[in-house]
């Protein structure tokens, strides 16, 4: 390989790792006690953006990988599995806030020093041949069953906390941490694609350098993104976290009195209310919060989210059809929807058509 081809793939991606990675660290957020989980992640974050600009910068400067390929190797199986860790548990810790525990990191730690020690071992002490190529590849398939334990993790975190969300607010409040999802998935083809990549011949290394570039660059801006939102998302988390008296409550005895009072409340078109949680309905019904989600998918078999916006789109079926001179803006605003484009989304998925085409039908 041409080693201008090496050091120019370096040159782009080594100043915007050093770059993300310091700006995590110590880049300001808005002072403020709900942020500091936020804080916390994104420093994790920095912290596996300097281990991989550190280890760019040993193949820029001291060219490891045409000194010593085994070596070059071994440092990249080593801070693959480092980072992998990180970057699960920074996007984890965003979902939950308890999972860094000392047990959990000192037993991570380990796992850790026990790959890095293997592969050295495998990679510097081992005689060249099929030994070698056999614990290498029994390296390979540990590295990758990590960062598929991982992702599993981070992935259940994930779903979680959108199923939280639909069963506590009527807004799309998990359209939030979609970018964590999307950036899950990426990860993982990009993980094991590196993996990989580390055992090319050395005239397709370049490509593992840069196809990191445009994967840190979509990390940072989903991070910038994230922290215009995290302050409403992490208040919704903060709010549903079932305190001791709740989980203790039993349910109330009187179903029939719950489903008549639902009853009066959807007749009086109480769901038409902007941004409403379960938390706010169980206050007007007079009934626990708890009792009352489980009651609605029992009965509905649907989330409160979907529940909701079921029934605020019938109430925009009836707009459409008595209120010929309401636009499709006022309708989505008297049904008690975020924006008109999320209204005409989320009616096309239900009715199968805009508003506009159910409107024209109806006249037809």
């Amino acid at each position: 390989m041409e080693p201008s081809i090496y050091s120019y793939s370096l040159c782009v991606a080594l100043p915007l790792m050093l770059f993300f990675g310091f700006y995590f660290l110590f880049a300001k957020t808005p002072e403020k006690v709900i942020f500091e989980n936020y804080l916390r992640s994104r420093r994790i974050m920095g912290i596996a953006l300097l281990l991989l600009a550190a280890n760019y910068s040993v193949h820029f400067f001291f060219g490891i990988r045409f000194v010593d390929v085994n070596a070059a190797i071994l440092m990249n199986l080593s801070t693959y599995f480092l980072c992998y860790w990180l970057f699960s548990s920074a996007l984890t810790t965003l979902l939950d806030r308890f999972y860094i525990t000392r047990r959990r990191l000192q037993t991570h730690l380990g796992m850790w020093l026990l790959f890095s020690v293997l592969s050295g071992v495998i990679l510097l002490l081992l005689p060249g041949g099929t030994m070698q190529k056999v614990g290498l590849a029994v390296m390979a398939v540990w590295l990758i069953g990590y960062g598929l334990f991982l992702v599993r993790r981070l992935l259940l975190a994930y779903y979680k906390a959108v199923r939280i969300f639909n069963d506590t607010h009527s807004d799309d409040i998990g359209s939030y941490v979609k970018w964590m999802s999307v950036f899950t998935w990426w990860a993982v083809i990009f993980g094991v694609s590196c993996g990989l990549l580390t055992f090319l011949p050395d005239e397709w290394v370049f490509v593992w350098i840069l196809s990191s570039v445009p994967f840190y660059i979509y990390l940072f801006c989903c991070y910038q993104n994230y922290l215009l939102f995290y302050e409403q998302v992490e208040s919704v988390m903060e709010s549903e976290v079932i305190s001791e008296e709740e989980i203790l409550c039993e349910a109330p005895s009187y179903h029939a009195e719950i489903a008549e009072k639902i009853k009066e409340w959807i007749d009086n078109d109480g769901y038409i209310r902007p941004r409403l949680t379960i938390k706010e309905l169980s206050d007007i019904l007079h009934t626990n919060r708890t009792y009352l989600s489980a009651y609605i998918k029992t009965t509905y078999h649907l989330s409160f989210r979907d529940w909701i916006i079921g029934l605020r789109i019938e109430y925009a079926k009836r707009l459409l059809a008595q209120y010929q001179t309401l636009t499709v803006a006022d309708v989505s605003e008297k049904s008690g929807f975020q924006s008109p484009s999320h209204f005409i989304r989320l009616f096309k998925v239900i009715a199968g058509c805009t508003p506009t085409q159910w409107r024209k039908k109806g006249a037809d």
